[in-house]
């Protein structure tokens, strides 16, 4: 899942989603350095792209993408998904969503010292282009694969994604709405374990 995704499944844990947002500049066991609630966070994340990673309706709507963008497939799901979560976010929070961006934008200001080097560096574009609010959007979908289509040089075409999203826009909003409903289980369970577990 996308960034989107990953703070909405900390489930308003102040520190836990800062931990859970930061996960994938945090290698190995790095993550013990940090206070426990975003320990917690990082192990959760991980917990959370497991279950992503191998689920079979993630499988079916990476094999639509699979063609013409090979093992990237999976990486323009996570942000399609994105899109629909931030689209239908109504439906899941009773926080608008500006709002809750603004929240967790103020967040990671707050606690900016405690940062990877790399999410440090987003952060300013980060809110400036109010990226968790532009989801919602199909340009700022488009935004984010060209972002990604850049860091891989070029190579990956991701920048392309967005034919397939409008294509088959009624099927990946269904088979996210199956799958984040089983994700949304399946994250505040292995919260409630790694709270009872990590010292």
């Amino acid at each position: 899942m996308n960034f989107l995704a990953h703070i909405y499944l900390s489930f308003n844990h102040k520190n836990v989603s800062i931990g859970n947002f930061m996960a994938d500049g945090i290698r190995g066991k790095q993550y013990k350095k940090y206070p426990r609630e975003i320990q917690i966070g990082i192990l959760l994340h991980r917990e959370i792209d497991t279950f992503t990673d191998a689920h079979p309706i993630v499988r079916q709507s990476t094999k639509r993408l699979h063609e013409n963008y090979s093992h990237y497939s999976g990486v323009i799901v996570d942000i399609l998904y994105d899109h629909f979560l931030a689209k239908n976010w109504a439906h899941y929070s009773n926080e608008p969503l500006n709002d809750y961006a603004q929240r967790f934008y103020s967040l990671l200001q707050d606690n900016f010292d405690i940062l990877p080097e790399r999410t440090q560096h987003l952060l300013p574009f980060m809110i400036s282009g109010n990226w968790l609010l532009s989801y919602a959007e199909i340009e700022g979908i488009q935004s984010v694969l060209d972002g990604m289509n850049r860091r891989t040089k070029y190579k990956s075409k991701m920048n392309e994604a967005t034919h397939e999203l409008l294509k088959y826009y009624d099927e990946f909003e269904e088979e996210f709405t199956l799958f984040f409903e089983e994700l949304r289980v399946f994250a505040a369970e292995k919260l409630q374990i790694l709270s009872n577990t990590i010292i």
